[in-house]
């Protein structure tokens, strides 16, 4: 079966570090905050929703997302394709907490009565993907991945799939999560996974866990040949993906990151490249010690001593669960039109106890733009690489 190939026409972020992908990206460059837990602030849903009664019936997570897919799709500009063969997929890690966690204190202090009988369409997981298909009549395949920190990317993923195979011609893809709610944020504390000290600092030596984050991101995919035709833009191409379990335990990584290897090895053979062609690796970076350890092990052992430039965003953006790989790509996408790695924000002396990985820190770094990985690895033993290109000539 010949295979099509899949290029970005679309991309934007809604972070705590800046709205918009250019803002976005300008917040991955500077100074981070120390704001606990990164969230977006204030949105203004009015240039998005025809009301406020329609805003309220839809949980915050979902309005990140939809945010960040009407920009995305403005950036593409029309899609003429049958609505047949459009289709969205929007992965997230918990989908509507906030919605279920207030409405549970509701019931608990007003009565039955009182609970929302917009509760379950608020709160389930898939309501961003619905919203946004029905918002837009894309009639194709409507899914939701729901695979803990690697669920943008196998969105991602299986959207690219669906168009290089001939499902589809266009998808609306990426991750939404808003899960920064008080019991959320216990959870993770009382598991020791949040930082301490309040500092995000992937693969540094002092490194004590991650800060929890919100925030979306979508992409615009669409075969080349379609995306040639009617003179879209065209940002960055989809180059290979794949997935893998850990099959090992429900929140620590395989040992040595062996099912990292294995995933990016997978992406790589998918994309037809070798290691030695990759020059860049936008890490999973989460700051928490056992991640980080088991993604140095996977990046030094496919790629030797002097491998790529690796980054991870998480020092400025926080751990955004489900949404974090929908952001990263989105950070790809513009280090790839600006010629500039963002830095490992906070970090400033690798952990020597790591095998030697190239971190970029200081003010980031130019490039050349070339192939790419994005990794995502999420609690349940999810391993999701992307590998990018720059757009084709």
């Amino acid at each position: 079966m010949s295979e099509r190939r899949v290029v970005i026409t679309g991309a934007d972020a809604v972070a705590s570090c800046g709205l918009g992908r250019s803002a976005f990206f300008d917040g991955l460059l500077a100074e981070p905050t120390t704001q606990r837990p990164r969230e977006v602030g204030d949105l203004d849903l009015d240039p998005y929703f025809d009301s406020v009664k329609d805003s309220r019936r839809l949980d915050r997570y979902a309005h990140l997302a939809i945010v960040a897919a009407s920009n995305a799709l403005s950036q593409a500009g029309d899609l003429p394709y049958d609505p047949i063969r459009i289709g969205t997929l929007i992965g997230t890690g918990v989908g509507g907490m906030r919605t279920f966690e207030a409405q549970v204190l509701v019931r608990e202090t007003k009565g039955d009565r009182r609970v929302s009988p917009f509760l379950i369409p608020m709160l389930m997981a898939n309501s961003a993907s619905a919203s946004i298909s029905m918002r837009y009549g894309f009639e194709g395949p409507c899914e939701t991945t729901v695979t803990a920190c690697a669920a943008s990317n196998q969105s991602i993923g299986n959207a690219f799939n669906m168009i290089r195979w001939g499902r589809c011609d266009a998808m609306i893809t990426g991750g939404s999560e808003s899960a920064t709610t008080p019991t959320g944020m216990a959870g993770f504390a009382n598991m020791t996974a949040l930082s301490t000290v309040g500092i995000s600092r992937p693969f540094d030596a002092e490194r004590d866990g991650f800060i929890q984050a919100e925030g979306a991101g979508a992409l615009i995919l669409e075969e080349l040949d379609g995306a040639r035709a009617r003179g879209a833009t065209i940002l960055a191409e989809v180059l290979g993906y794949a997935t893998s379990a850990d099959a090992h335990h429900i929140t620590a990584p395989a040992p040595e990151g062996r099912g990292a290897i294995k995933c990016m090895q997978l992406a790589l053979d998918d994309a037809g490249l070798n290691p030695s062609d990759v020059t860049y690796v936008n890490a999973h970076g989460t700051s928490t010690p056992l991640n980080d350890a088991a993604e140095a092990h996977a990046v030094s052992k496919l790629f030797g001593d002097v491998g790529p430039a690796v980054t991870s965003i998480k020092g400025v953006t926080g751990h955004s669960l489900g949404a974090a790989g929908a952001l990263e790509a989105v950070s790809v996408v513009e280090s790839i039109q600006r010629g500039v790695i963002p830095p490992t924000a906070n970090t400033t002396a690798v952990d020597p106890e790591l095998p030697q990985i190239r971190v970029v820190t200081g003010q980031g770094a130019d490039w050349t733009p070339g192939p790419t990985l994005s990794n995502s690895f999420g609690f349940g033993g999810h391993n999701a690489t992307l590998v990018f290109g720059p757009a084709p000539v």
